[in-house]
C-alpha cells in the first residue's frame, strides 16, 4: 500500500515518533479533529493547538504531503469513507464478488442511507445557516451543474421560481457561458453543483463572480479543500462509494433542506407564489377543456 492509499491515522501513528512535541500536537490534532480541520486555514489549526501556522506547514509535511491543501483533500477523503459503511462492505468483498438479486436493492438502500447520515454529519449547522442567509438575500439566484448534477441545479431554479424568487440555471459549457454569466450582478449568489471533476469552466465562473462581487456556494464531494477558499460556503454531498447510487442523491437532499429552511423566512412569498401557480394551473386546465370542446372531430380547429 503507498502512503497516498495509506489511512491517515495509520500515516500519524507511523510519523508521529520521529516528530518534534509541537508537532506531535498538531497531529495528534488532525487525527483527533480531522473534520474541523478541513477547511481551516494554518493560523486556524495553529491556534487551536496552541503552535503556529509554521508549525502546521511542517507537520503536514512531515506526515508526507506536499503541504496543507493536500493535507485537507487527504482529511475530507479520510472523513467521507470513515462515515461510510457500504464502502467497508465493498472493500472488504472478496475479489471479483458482486452482490446479485436482493442483494443489490440491499445494497443500493444501505448505500443512500449511509450517503446520507454522512451528509448530514458533514455539514456544519453554521455553514448552512451561512447559505440559507445567502439564498435571502440574493437579487437573482445562477446555478450551475452539468450531467446529473445539471439536473439539481434545475431543480433549484424550478424551486426557488415558485417560492416568488429570481432565479435561473445553466449547464453551458465552453463559449456557451459566457452569455449566461453576462448578467451576473454584485447581488447575486452562484450556487455550483460539481460533485468532484475539475472543470476549466469552474475556474471561470469563480473568476468572474469575484471580479462583480457575487457570492459563491459549492456542493461538492471533494473539492471542498482545493476551492474552500474560493467561495463562500461548502456544502459537501458525499459521493457513493460504489455507483449504486446516483451522483445528485446527497446534493438533491441538501437543496431539499435549504429550500425548506428559505421558505420559512418569507412564508407569506412562498404561499403566495404557490397559490398564483395553482390558479394559473387551473386557468390552462380549463382553457385546455374549452379548446377541446370548440373543435369538430377531424377539425383542425381552424374556422
Amino acid at each position: 500500500m503507498t502512503d497516498e492509499e495509506d489511512a491517515l491515522r495509520a500515516r500519524i501513528a507511523r510519523c508521529l515518533p520521529k516528530m518534534s512535541r509541537a508537532e506531535r500536537t498538531v497531529a495528534e490534532y488532525l487525527r483527533d479533529h480531522g473534520r474541523d480541520a478541513i477547511f481551516a486555514t494554518a493560523e486556524q489549526i495553529g491556534d487551536a493547538t496552541e503552535t503556529s501556522d509554521a508549525t502546521v506547514v511542517r507537520t503536514a509535511k512531515s506526515l508526507g504531503f506536499t503541504g496543507l491543501l493536500d493535507l485537507r483533500r487527504s482529511l475530507a477523503r479520510e472523513v467521507v469513507l470513515e462515515t461510510s459503511p457500504s464502502h467497508r462492505v465493498l472493500h472488504n468483498a472478496p475479489d471479483g464478488v458482486e452482490p446479485t438479486g436482493d442483494a443489490i436493492v440491499d445494497q443500493v438502500f444501505t448505500e443512500a442511507t449511509e450517503r446520507l447520515a454522512a451528509t448530514w454529519r458533514l455539514v456544519r449547522s453554521a455553514d448552512f445557516t451561512h447559505a440559507v442567509d445567502l439564498l435571502d438575500g440574493a437579487r437573482e439566484v445562477l446555478s450551475f451543474g452539468l450531467g446529473g448534477s445539471g439536473l439539481v441545479a434545475r431543480y433549484l431554479r424550478m424551486r426557488l421560481v415558485r417560492m416568488g424568487r429570481r432565479a435561473r440555471s445553466t449547464g453551458a459549457t465552453g463559449f456557451q457561458l459566457a452569455d449566461d454569466l453576462i448578467g451576473l450582478a454584485p447581488e447575486d449568489v452562484v450556487v455550483l453543483y460539481v460533485p468532484a471533476r475539475l472543470l476549466g469552466e469552474l475556474e471561470v465562473l469563480l473568476d468572474h463572480a469575484h471580479a462583480v462581487g457575487a457570492r459563491v456556494i459549492l456542493v461538492s464531494s471533494s473539492l471542498g479543500p482545493l476551492f474552500g477558499s474560493q467561495v463562500d460556503v461548502v456544502l459537501t454531498a458525499p459521493k457513493s462509494a460504489s455507483n449504486y447510487t446516483g451522483e445528485m442523491l446527497t446534493a438533491e437532499v441538501l437543496t431539499d433542506a435549504l429550500l425548506l429552511r428559505l421558505a420559512s423566512r418569507d412564508e407569506t412569498r412562498a404561499t403566495t407564489t404557490s397559490e398564483l401557480l395553482t390558479s394559473l394551473r387551473s386557468d390552462l386546465i380549463t382553457g385546455e377543456g374549452r379548446g377541446a370542446r370548440g373543435r369538430l372531430p377531424g377539425s383542425n380547429g381552424v374556422a
